[in-house]
């Protein structure tokens, strides 16, 4: 269980990427997860930010060694890294915890090594210097945060909020994270990749019209089996022009998306809810139980009843007060 987590700031640390680890996982809020958290530095002397002003860690890199989450927020791409921060985080991704990072805190995970054969991310604007530094890691340059076992990095600035709020969901479940984030007044997932942040992005034509409309009409009715040419007849296109709209306007295809938030749904109900897996797969949309194993387990890494049965363990220690 994810109860305690460790910020590495370096000089330059950017106050937006860090305040988003501080929001997520050093506030406490009644009814949610608390975590022992610490914000340190390589000395535990106060750092300088990109903003000019200091902050005063709460440590020094002690707390990486035993925390379940090691987090990197943004930090100037040319940072000197010293050897035993890089050290204490191969250490940290050795024993199994989460190493994650906000933004172009990625670097210093490729230097510290851990991106090397990884499928990872950065914000797009050093989507092409990171692959050019560390070649043997996989840059995904569209997405908005990547999981690559327990190595978590994610896109510029707000990313870092899905990133972490993947995690907490991950570990927590669908119910805590949408909790988590409707505190927060931020969506419990966003769909999609940088495509729709990247300046000059794919041109709408006066024919496309935007597809608000019909997500929110998907979205509440996932249940619904339905083809690229029932949504393109929907909003009047054709099938091509139809799904070249809906990358332009999501990042992602029509299918790719609607099994996303299918199997989101069938989270919520094998957390929330006694329904049966074949049930299960009828409300969200997967028609039958192979159809869902099959989806369930590519996106979540785990079976339909691997994933209930272990939420439920979670939920009955915490009533119980062991969480």
């Amino acid at each position: 269980m994810l109860t305690r987590v460790a910020v590495l700031a370096l000089p330059g640390v950017a106050p937006f990427e860090l305040g988003v680890l501080c929001e997520v996982f050093g506030t406490a809020r009644q009814g949610l997860p608390a975590y022992d958290f610490s914000v340190c530095s390589p000395d535990g002397k106060p750092v300088r930010t990109s903003s000019g002003f200091e902050i005063t860690p709460h440590a020094d890199l002690r707390p990486l060694a035993r925390a379940h989450l090691v987090a990197v927020p943004a930090h100037p791409l040319d940072s000197v890294v010293p050897e035993p921060a890089l050290a204490a985080l191969r250490a940290a991704h050795a024993r199994g915890a989460y190493v994650s990072s906000v933004c172009s805190g990625a670097f210093v995970l490729g230097e510290a090594g851990l991106l090397d054969g990884r499928r990872c991310t950065t914000h797009w604007l050093h989507a092409d210097a990171l692959a050019a530094r560390f070649p043997l890691a996989d840059v995904q340059p569209n997405a908005l945060y990547v999981e690559d076992g327990k190595l978590l990095t994610s896109a510029g600035t707000a990313a870092g909020i899905d990133a972490c709020l993947h995690l907490v969901r991950r570990e927590h479940g669908s119910a805590v994270a949408t909790k988590l984030a409707r505190r927060m007044v931020v969506p419990p997932h966003r769909d999609g990749g940088q495509a729709q942040y990247i300046e000059a992005p794919i041109p709408k034509t006066a024919c496309g019209p935007a597809l608000e409309p019909l997500l929110e009409w998907l979205a509440a009715n996932l249940h619904e089996p339905v083809t690229v040419a029932d949504l393109a007849a929907r909003v009047h296109l054709a099938p091509r022009t139809f799904a070249r709209h809906f990358v332009a306007e999501t990042g992602t295809t029509p299918h790719d998306w609607l099994t996303g938030q299918r199997v989101l749904l069938a989270r919520r109900l094998l957390e929330d809810t006694d329904l049966g897996i074949d049930a299960v797969a009828s409300r969200a949309g997967f028609g039958n139980a192979a159809t869902l194993r099959h989806h369930f387990t590519r996106r979540v890494g785990a079976t339909p009843h691997t994933y209930r049965t272990t939420f439920r363990d979670r939920a009955e220690m915490a009533g119980a007060g062991l969480g």
